[in-house]
């Protein structure tokens, strides 16, 4: 697949199946990622790969964040957190690695750049075949699920991507005209 046509039609796949990701494709995944765009090189960026029972382990945090949220929270919402990460053979969490308070490199630039090198992660999915979907959702801001994941005060948590094997179609993509979001100062 050439360049431009990946950035045309770069599309999300809910629907996910296994097998997840070879070694090799996650490799070329976190080498697309370690070419965001990183302001005095700071690599403000960390990854947690979940698979087998990791993928099970995050769901457990989730039905933990939601219990903390609600001790009276019903067994059927908890069951339903639990299975939030099992809709993939395999889940990345995207950490923006924080270094607060850099005069030249304000805590945003720092998280669009996590956010970039998670994009780049989807682009090079995609490249190789393999389905992909940034999910964020409340759990992404939980301090239960932060405190899990080991994120220092100021990190955030920038996507949950859910990688594997195309499982259903791609949704048709819409059209949009460039001239709609442009303005020109002429």
């Amino acid at each position: 697949m050439d360049a431009m046509t990946l950035l045309h039609e770069r599309n999300s796949m809910g629907k996910l199946m296994g097998p997840a990701p070879s070694a090799e494709q996650l490799d070329a995944i976190y080498r697309a990622a370690l070419r965001a765009p990183d302001h005095k090189e700071l690599t403000p960026w960390r990854f947690i790969e979940f698979s087998g029972e990791g993928l099970e382990r995050l769901g457990e945090l989730f039905a933990e964040a939601e219990y903390r949220e609600d001790p009276q929270t019903e067994d059927k919402k908890l069951n339903a957190a639990r299975k939030k990460p099992l809709r993939a053979p395999m889940v990345i969490a995207v950490i923006a690695k924080v270094t607060p308070e850099l005069p030249k490199v304000p805590k945003l630039e720092q998280v669009l750049s996590a956010g970039c090198a998670a994009h780049a992660m989807l682009m090079a999915a995609q490249a190789q075949g393999l389905g992909a979907m940034w999910r964020t959702g409340h759990f992404a801001f939980d301090a239960t699920v932060r405190k899990g994941l080991g994120l220092g005060e100021h990190d955030e948590i920038v996507a949950f991507l859910y990688l594997g094997q195309p499982g259903g179609r791609n949704k048709p993509l819409p059209e949009r005209d460039p001239a709609d979001f442009v303005e020109r100062w002429n």
